[in-house]
């Protein structure tokens, strides 16, 4: 159980290289679900375009979906678009750089299986082989008698050869190569280009802006440290809520028992070395509640860090909850909140 808590720990602290390894993954395990993939062409002039279209687009759409999903800034970020202002204003800049960051690690593995499926040739072929020239490919002095229908039903089957009987119009190696070429020269292209763009997103923008960038950087970091911060916070909060609310009822249930039993059995004494431990346990517990004791307090505490985050103001004079004192003219005396600052 150390070496998986050491494990977690790790790729909790380090988020980035663990999410860009998960990108990856995402990627061969695409290109591995396609060599797997049994691709059945229909062979028929109204239904090839359409499965064609549904390998090549429907897959890209669930592994971006996936990408988003496994990604933990996702809740993040829409936490931060949907929070109200309050006196921490939203910074458009920030999310999208969010939004950015989250969506191009998400479109690795669809890159992956588009240019995988162009330069396999098998959907390019389904969707276009009736779009043969048979003109120049074929037996040119024949084409022109068919009926359109019936040159579209031949050259649908081009890629199922066990049912392929147009070699008298069209043979069929042909149409494949051509097709397939085509496939291939686009697949390339796709790859190409896509890497070209990769490159000018993640290498020269930075460089026409680099003061904006920096900024949207930073204060991405900062939206996600404060708040794996503030849970953490909570959770040590509620361990201890916990904690003093089991001791609470524990020692409530021995009082009782202790008062039911009062004229019977004989109490025990209780060992003197435990009891000045138990008690400082129980102050450290104490501590950690930070003068929140209830659950009305609690709540209200949540709902405040929700509608109106503290001010990003470090060693301001200006209260968050307010203490009589507007901001102008002569500050009076500060008017201290118990809740805040007495360790119960």
């Amino acid at each position: 159980m150390d070496k998986f808590r050491m494990v977690f720990q790790f790729l909790q602290s380090n988020q980035e290289s663990f999410m860009n390894g998960i990108c990856g993954i995402m990627a061969l395990a695409s290109a591995q679900i396609y060599s797997s993939f049994d691709f059945n062409c229909p062979c028929l002039p109204g239904y090839n375009a359409a499965y064609s279209a549904g390998i090549l687009l429907a897959p890209p759409l669930v592994l971006f979906l996936l990408g988003l999903v496994l990604n933990n800034n996702v809740s993040m970020l829409a936490e931060e678009w949907k929070r109200p202002p309050g006196r921490r204003a939203k910074d458009p800049a920030v999310l999208r750089y969010m939004f950015c960051s989250m969506a191009q690690r998400a479109l690795i593995a669809p890159v992956v299986w588009v240019a995988v499926t162009l330069l396999d040739g098998k959907c390019f072929l389904c969707a276009f082989c009736t779009a043969v020239p048979v003109t120049v490919l074929g037996n040119g002095s024949l084409a022109p008698g068919l009926p359109p229908s019936e040159l579209a039903r031949l050259l649908a089957r081009v890629p199922c050869p066990e049912i392929y009987d147009g070699d008298w119009l069209l043979a069929r190696e042909v149409a494949v190569r051509y097709l397939r070429c085509i496939s291939q020269a686009l697949g390339w292209s796709f790859v190409l280009l896509t890497t070209l763009l990769a490159f000018v997103v993640r290498s020269v923008r930075p460089c026409f802006t680099q003061a904006a960038f920096l900024k949207s950087k930073y204060w991405s970091h900062y939206i996600d440290i404060e708040r794996k911060l503030f849970d953490e916070t909570c959770t040590e909060h509620a361990k201890a809520f916990a904690k003093v609310c089991i001791q609470q009822f524990f020692e409530a249930m021995n009082h009782d028992l202790e008062l039911g039993h009062t004229h019977g059995a004989l109490a025990t004494a209780p060992d003197g070395s435990a009891a000045p431990a138990t008690t400082d346990s129980a102050e450290e517990d104490r501590e950690k509640l930070r003068g929140i004791t209830d659950q009305g307090t609690m709540n209200k505490l949540l709902m405040s860090w929700h509608k109106c985050k503290p001010p990003l103001r470090l060693g301001q004079e200006e209260s968050l909850m307010g203490n009589g004192w507007a901001g102008g003219g002569p500050r009076p005396p500060r008017k201290e909140v118990a809740t805040y600052f007495s360790k119960v």
